[in-house]
């Protein structure tokens, strides 16, 4: 990837155009015999369990520390306000930063475009045309035709406040974040940039009832004849824009012009509280090459992004929302990113040069997308463009787990029970391996008066002690470390259905019932979290009990741990964990009382 040194302007220069078999009987016996030989090695044997909790609570507490960061209340910002009125804003987007400065035809031929201190033709700040779909709230401003607010009707900010819907773009410093478009001309004033200030018929357009879609046209005039009509076009029940770009050159001259989209926002501020921050804010893009890719604003201020594709995409992600530039898929792009001044970051990509003979026309196009990552959606809109929906590492787990979260949800209508049902089929799934780790516990559970009485023979000669007891579990044919397996299978499919929880807005304010009103939020009353320590606190009788009494102490005391950490997750995934520990618990229970009667 060649990356350029990033400057002021809006855009870069042209460049020219493990294993998982599971330990079986004879593995099993290896390690006896392995430890049985060094009887020093054989105390971590004792400890694995312990190792294991101890791991899961930790990765609970980054889970913790992630959930704190997206779900913590930030304090309320002026762009927060849906009343704000465009007094209250940024002169009607002045405070956009400048204009690209790309030369589209030779140096001796192309011009300078407007720096970035003009603010535009005349001076003028734009005035704001209003549009409101059956999902959009959009505010157009006739300066560029840039898109500075839009509001998801569908989604509230709480559900303590279903008026007030989620603000995704705003012209509000410091919570600057715009949608960007134009042309840039062979020469200043031969195409409208963002800068320049466009006409419009009305300042108001709605989607009525019985129609499909609206068109908001933008018309923009040269002094020598060049026409460009910017016209968006939006349809029920989708959150895409189309951005098309009419140019019409009744000049006398050629007009070589490009086209581009970009975005534009400040970094947000920090509001994590002091707590590890997961959720990715930033600049992505995507290609065949490449991929995804994110570019975040430490990134871009370091240095410019500058790459040529077809079939890719820009985006700026957040938490559940993304705004996104799609040029047409057989397109070369240039992609780029830049560093304004005032914490201010842009990344956006521009189409290769389009020359327009005089009397002629053509059209330049691609598409917007602002809205929630539904993740169906926006795999139809672009290749790749669903990975926004980000599930870090463990994407190829978790893809499908949503997938199959999703298909159940389709029947039964309702996350909560999906979720429920997902449980009991991963459950039945892993019940084989299960099976073979509570016989195996049931098997140390049944031998644990043996110990104790090695124990008490051996006091503190734990060397003498371990030696003991390998020869008993090599005698008696056990295992000592089968019962770990349920908790080696379980961290994977607990980590990446925490990220299902909480990265998929399917699941945002998603109720289940009685007082669980949204699943992606905790338990307000910590009724799950409380069920969850209950039910590990009886898994852990079930269990044999560690020889050591301070393991034994610390194992009793991870119930509490565990249910302070879950206090403060999301109730789906609570919900998860406790349907999880009870079907546990039946299963170990029915097949502990199995092997106590064919004993008996």
């Amino acid at each position: 990837m060649h990356w350029k040194q990033s400057s002021d302007t809006d855009l870069p220069e042209d460049s020219g155009s493990q294993s998982n078999a599971s330990p079986t009987a004879t593995p099993g016996m290896k390690v006896v015999s392995t430890l049985y030989l060094n009887p020093q090695k054989s105390r971590s044997m004792d400890n694995i369990r312990l190792i294991l909790f101890f791991t899961l609570a930790f990765l609970g507490l980054m889970l913790y520390q992630a959930w704190q960061q997206d779900y913590g209340i930030p304090a309320q910002t002026a762009s927060q306000q849906q009343g704000a009125t465009p007094s209250q804003q940024t002169n009607g987007g002045q405070e956009t930063g400048g204009v690209p400065n790309v030369e589209v035809m030779a140096p001796a031929q192309s011009g300078a475009v407007p720096g970035a201190g003009d603010q535009g033709v005349s001076g003028q700040a734009g005035q704001v045309i209003n549009v409101e779909t059956d999902l959009l709230k959009l505010e157009i401003s006739t300066k560029g035709g840039t898109v500075s607010r839009a509001f998801l009707i569908d989604y509230p900010v709480s559900l303590d406040r279903p008026d007030r819907k989620v603000e995704l773009l705003s012209p509000n410093v410091p919570d600057l974040y715009i949608a960007q478009s134009g042309l840039i001309g062979s020469a200043k004033g031969k195409a409208p940039t963002h800068e320049e200030i466009y006409q419009s018929e009305s300042s108001s357009y709605t989607l009525s009832d019985g129609v499909d879609q609206i068109e908001i046209p933008l018309v923009w005039q040269s002094g020598d004849g060049v026409t460009v009509t910017k016209t968006f076009t939006l349809k029920r029940g989708s959150y895409l824009i189309e951005v098309r770009h009419q140019i019409d050159n009744q000049s006398s001259d050629n007009l070589a012009v490009r086209d581009y989209g970009q975005l534009q926002r400040m970094e947000p501020q920090d509001d994590s509280s002091g707590f590890t921050t997961y959720t990715y804010t930033g600049g992505v893009y995507y290609n065949p090459t490449d991929k995804y890719e994110k570019i975040d604003f430490e990134d871009m201020a370091k240095k410019s992004l500058s790459v040529e594709s077809d079939t890719g995409w820009l985006a700026m992600i957040e938490h559940y929302f993304l705004s996104a530039w799609v040029p047409p898929k057989e397109q070369v792009d240039h992609y780029y990113t830049n560093a304004l001044p005032g914490s201010k970051y842009l990344i956006g990509s521009y189409s290769p040069t389009v020359t327009i003979e005089p009397g002629s026309q053509q059209e330049l196009k691609r598409q917007l997308y602002i809205g929630p990552k539904l993740q169906d959606e926006l795999e139809v809109i672009a290749e790749g463009l669903e990975l926004s929906v980000d599930y870090g590492w463990l994407t190829v787990l978790a893809k499908p787990i949503f997938w199959l979260l999703k298909t159940i949800h389709d029947f039964v209508g309702n996350w909560g029970w999906a979720i429920i049902i997902l449980t009991l089929l991963i459950k039945a799934a892993f019940y084989k391996l299960s099976e073979t780790s509570y016989k195996s516990m049931a098997n140390m559970r049944k031998f644990t008066p043996r110990m104790q009485a090695l124990k008490d023979r051996y006091g503190d000669d734990k060397t003498r002690l371990n030696q003991a007891m390998m020869e008993m579990y090599k005698k008696e044919k056990i295992n000592p470390l089968g019962g770990c397996l349920p908790i080696l299978v379980q961290i994977p499919v607990f980590i990446a259905l925490y990220w299902v929880l909480l990265e998929s807005v399917e699941l945002r304010q998603a109720p289940w019932i009685l007082w669980i009103d949204s699943l992606s939020e905790k338990d307000p009353y910590f009724i799950l979290p409380l069920i969850m320590g209950v039910s590990m606190f009886v898994q852990q009788k079930l269990n044999p009990a560690p020889p050591d009494p301070m393991q034994a102490k610390i194992m009793m005391s991870l119930p509490f741990v565990f249910t302070v950490f879950f206090a403060f997750f999301p109730a789906g995934l609570v919900l998860y964990w406790v349907v999880n520990n009870l079907v546990s618990i039946l299963q170990q229970w029915y097949i502990t009382r199995k092997i106590e009667q064919q004993a008996g």
